[in-house]
Parts: C-alpha cells; sequence; structure tokens
C-alpha cells in the first residue's frame, strides 16, 4: 500500500477543491487511507471519479466504434451505389450509342426509301410516256393502215368500177354494131334485137350485182375496223 503524510494528503484534498483536479487510474486502489477520514473520502471520490471517466471513455469508445463501423457500412453501401451507378451510366452511354447507331440507320434507310421512291417515280414516268408514245404509235399505226386500207379498197372499186364499166360499153357497143349492121344489110333483125335487148338486160343486171357485191364488202369492212 501507498503511505501518504498529513500534508500530501492535505495537498491533494486542496488541489481537488481548488482545481477540481484528483487522482485518477489504479493508482488510487493502492494508496492507505486507514488514518484520515477525510482522505478516505477523496480516494473513495477518485476512485469513483475514475470509474466514471472510465466508463465514460468505455461508451464514447463503444460509441466511435459503432458510429466508425456505420461509416465503414456507408462507405461500403456509398462504393456499392457508385459501382452501380457506374454500370448504370455505361448502361446508358451503351444505350446512347446503340440508339444513335439506329438513328444513323434508320436515317439511312430512309433517304434510301426515299431515293428508290425518286427512281420509281422516275421509271413510272419513263413508262407512262413510253406507253403513251407506243400508244400514239399504235394509233397512227392503225391509222395509216387503215387509210391505207381505204386506198387500197378504193383503188380496188375504182378498177373493178371501170373493167366492169369497160366490158358493158364494150359488148354493148359490139351488141349495137352487130344490131346496125344487120339494119343495113336488110337482114332480119329481130334474133338479133331480142339478142341486143337480152345482152343490155343482163349486163344492167350484172353491173348492179357488181356495184352492191362492192359496196357491201366495203360495209362490211368497215364494220370489221370497228
Amino acid at each position: 500500500m501507498i503511505v501518504f503524510d498529513k500534508n500530501s494528503q492535505q495537498q491533494l484534498i486542496d488541489l481537488n477543491k481548488s482545481k477540481n483536479i484528483a487522482l485518477e487510474g489504479n493508482i488510487a486502489k493502492v494508496i492507505n487511507t486507514s488514518d484520515n477520514g477525510e482522505f478516505k473520502e477523496y480516494i473513495d471520490y477518485c476512485i469513483t471519479k475514475d470509474r466514471d471517466v472510465r466508463r465514460r471513455r468505455l461508451d464514447m469508445t463503444k460509441q466511435v466504434q459503432s458510429q466508425n463501423k456505420e461509416l465503414s457500412d456507408l462507405n461500403l453501401e456509398n462504393q456499392r451505389i457508385m459501382i452501380e451507378l457506374q454500370h448504370t451510366l455505361d448502361s446508358v452511354e451503351e444505350s446512347k450509342t446503340q440508339i444513335e447507331m439506329q438513328n444513323k440507320e434508320l436515317i439511312a434507310w430512309k433517304e434510301d426509301n426515299q431515293r428508290i421512291s425518286e427512281e420509281l417515280h422516275v421509271a413510272m414516268s419513263k413508262s407512262e410516256s413510253a406507253r403513251l408514245e407506243a400508244e400514239n404509235a399504235k394509233q397512227a399505226a392503225m391509222n395509216d393502215l387503215d387509210l391505207l386500207q381505204k386506198k387500197s379498197q378504193t383503188e380496188l372499186i375504182g378498177t373493178i368500177v371501170k373493167v366492169a364499166l369497160g366490158v358493158i360499153i364494150t359488148v354493148g357497143i359490139i351488141t349495137t354494131i352487130m344490131y346496125m349492121i344487120s339494119l343495113f344489110m336488110n337482114k332480119d333483125t329481130q334474133i338479133i334485137g331480142s339478142t341486143w335487148s337480152n345482152m343490155f338486160g343482163i349486163l344492167l343486171t350484172n353491173a348492179f350485182s357488181i356495184i352492191g357485191t362492192i359496196m357491201g364488202v366495203k360495209y362490211a369492212s368497215k364494220e370489221n375496223n370497228s
């Protein structure tokens, strides 16, 4: 045990009263206080105060440790959140890149479609122009063919009419000449007269038949063209 003299004990007591400074630590537990009741109270006070101080320090230490653990947990959580945020940002950046690429492809596709549409429109215009030209050429060819057919028919009809009239006139002239010769020669003209009349009747009938046939052929040609 540690023994202090009366003077030292009183100085320690006065120091505590004036400066509020007391002994700390385990040293207070090994001091002999049997000869002085006031000093014993002082040592008990020092021991109690030291215990309280130690308890507060322990509580503070525990609180600090708890706060440090919470801060550490928060730090870990912040790190996890930062990693997730970075992953999210990377995903967003990748999505943005993909969207930009898709937009570029969409723009290129629209441009290609517009170009193809313009080329198709031009091709359709050319095709329509070619069709109109072909129809005009066909119509012109049909008109030319119709004119040629009409001209050929007209020429053929004219030729047939001329030949028919020539035959009729020739036969009529020959028959008339024979009839006149018979009259001048005082021959019997009864047979020649009847023959002449019959011949003229036959020639006129054939002439009208030829003309009717020609008109029928011309009308049938018009119906076929329509």
